[in-house]
């Protein structure tokens, strides 16, 4: 089941992605959209909790990422171009296998941090296809900082070219989120109070590792656009979307990014936002202290979304 590695192909890609099927027809699909620098094996336990409750889950590698295999895309990069795009179109893939092999059922889109990027765009530019949509740990709250960074991602592009690991991005990310944790034991304590996950995410060959520059520059065109005023109507404003944040998460200034996208959303005509921020958590919700909660909590309110799904988007 979720420890087997399984394969799709598209566009040029060939997907490593793993699946946990619920037992009968099951109530809905849930497909996991993982974070940066690491893989879709690091969701098991919670694909196996969704599975107990009824959901069938599935959750694949990004290109640059995990075990799926492109040959523009090594470790920590999309492609060498059209990154987003083609990130977008393999949340499509997976979406018609899934729905293939369960017909009729609604589809629930989940993202973690780079993911939640991921998930809200693949959902503004796949209309009609998912009934509810969850952002985790994300941070579309970048602002003009942000558009800063881009800048100096293009210098570097420039200078040393697209394909290398980005030398500044690291040191205002892992690094300051790392240094923002007082007497931190590792330079990854930033991610959860559990030192046994914070050990196995370094033990972990795929995960941790340098994001190219590329990459880096994916992921803020994925940050800006996905907020932006175009995408958002493109999505049906009686959405549910739930948001989820850590309170002590360096990632998302302490879930204040979290609560930015709660507002903007609103702003927009978005009536049933729900939101949760864990106080105590930092950024890996799904792997910290208290993290049995934290997806009962979700499967609730996945329960509650699909009863109340028009039937024309399931």
């Amino acid at each position: 089941m979720f420890s087997e590695t399984l394969r799709l192909n598209n566009a040029e890609a060939s997907l490593a992605y793993h699946h946990q099927t619920s037992e009968g027809q099951g109530r809905a699909i849930l497909m996991i959209s993982h974070g940066l620098a690491e893989h879709s094996r690091r969701y098991r336990r919670f694909a196996e909790a969704m599975a107990v409750r009824g959901y069938h889950v599935y959750a694949h590698d990004h290109r640059g990422h995990g075990e799926t295999t492109v040959a523009d895309a090594p470790l920590g990069r999309f492609a060498r171009r059209s990154g987003v795009e083609r990130v977008v179109s393999d949340i499509a893939a997976m979406y018609d296998l899934a729905t293939s092999r369960h017909p009729g059922l609604p589809v629930i889109l989940f993202g973690h941090s780079m993911g939640g990027l991921i998930a809200l765009n693949a959902a503004a530019d796949l209309p009609g296809r998912f009934a509810a949509l969850a952002v985790w740990n994300s941070n579309f709250a970048i602002g003009l900082s942000g558009r800063a960074a881009q800048a100096a991602l293009l210098a570097e592009r420039m200078l040393k070219g697209s394909d290398v690991p980005s030398d500044m991005l690291p040191r205002l990310t892992f690094s300051a989120w790392s240094n923002s944790i007082p007497d931190h034991r590792t330079e990854f304590d930033w991610l959860s109070r559990n030192p046994v996950e914070v050990d196995a995410y370094i033990a972990d060959p795929l995960c941790g590792f340098n994001a190219s520059v590329s990459l880096w520059l994916d992921v803020f065109a994925l940050t800006f656009r996905g907020i932006e005023k175009e995408q958002l109507e493109k999505l049906p404003k009686d959405m549910p979307i739930h948001l989820v944040g850590g309170g002590m998460d360096p990632a998302t200034s302490k879930g204040k990014a979290v609560l930015w996208l709660s507002k903007r959303l609103k702003s927009h005509g978005f009536s049933r936002i729900s939101i949760e921020i864990y106080q105590d958590m930092r950024h890996e919700t799904l792997n910290e202290i208290g993290a049995e909660a934290a997806i009962a909590d979700f499967a609730d309110w996945c329960d509650k979304a699909i009863r109340t799904v028009p039937s024309e988007r399931t």
